[in-house]
């Protein structure tokens, strides 16, 4: 119990974390091997422990704060991002984290830990709860950029009309940095939908538009070979896109 306060404070940690707090390398590895068979601690994979609550016997450590400490730099990205901002409408049991260290996926507690390569990390915050996470301008670029990786067009539109607010400058200058047409086009698509909702003005997709060049785009890949009453033509965005996709914040 010499360090189960130091540790819990910490809620995960490595083994050089404990080595720092026992100051002798020699005896770090008994201690983890004590601590997990007292059920102080639990491994979560191979150098990453988890400190277990002597109260209720459950980890102390959410599933955002296990995927920031997977790597010195990983942070919460994509449909992850949108959970821990209260901005989903169902929780997975695929927590999506990005960083400059790429991990092998693996799988602690029934939920999958995803490695997604970070097209942009600028836009990356520090909570007060330890969490790293992409602020909510970035997740929403990321998600609409790699919404084919992750939980699909349907519940990044759900997660979209979640959110009460966005800064419409900090998209821009994201999307600026991404420097990438097709999100240009997609982003300028999908937000349309959210207008009044998420109080943007046309200024922003005046923007948006200038981006697209003349390149003829479908919305998602599937779209190239869907029946041809499934799918229409946005001129404005030169987009082909679904029928039902023009329904979404028609009442925001």
């Amino acid at each position: 119990m010499k360090y189960y306060s130091e540790l819990a404070k910490m809620q995960c940690f490595t083994k050089t974390d404990l080595q720092k707090i026992v100051g002798n390398k020699n005896t770090t590895g008994s201690i983890l091997k004590q601590y997990q068979k007292k059920n102080y601690i639990k491994q979560i994979k191979r150098n990453l422990y988890a400190t277990i609550s002597l109260e209720t016997d459950e980890l102390i450590a959410t599933r955002y704060k296990i995927a920031t400490t997977i790597t010195e730099n990983s942070y919460l990205s994509h449909h992850t991002a949108f959970e821990y901002y209260g901005c989903a409408n169902q929780v997975f049991n695929a927590v999506y984290v990005s960083g400059k260290t790429r991990f092998t996926p693996f799988k602690f507690d029934d939920i999958t830990y995803n490695y997604l390569y970070p097209r942009l990390s600028v836009g990356v915050v520090k909570n007060s709860d330890g969490v790293r996470v992409t602020d909510m301008e970035q997740t929403i670029l990321d998600s609409i950029n790699d919404f084919e990786k992750i939980a699909g067009l349907e519940e990044v539109l759900q997660c979209l009309e979640l959110i009460p607010y966005v800064d419409e400058n900090k998209l821009l200058v994201y999307l600026q940095l991404y420097n990438k047409q097709f999100l240009y086009q997609k982003t300028g698509y999908l937000l349309s939908q959210l207008k009044n909702a998420l109080r943007l003005s046309d200024r922003f997709f005046d923007r948006c538009k200038h981006h697209i060049g003349q390149s003829i785009r479908y919305l998602h890949k599937d779209f190239i070979s869907a029946e041809s009453s499934e799918v229409v033509f946005d001129k404005h965005w030169q987009l082909f896109v679904p029928k039902k996709l023009m329904l979404v914040g028609v009442n925001n």
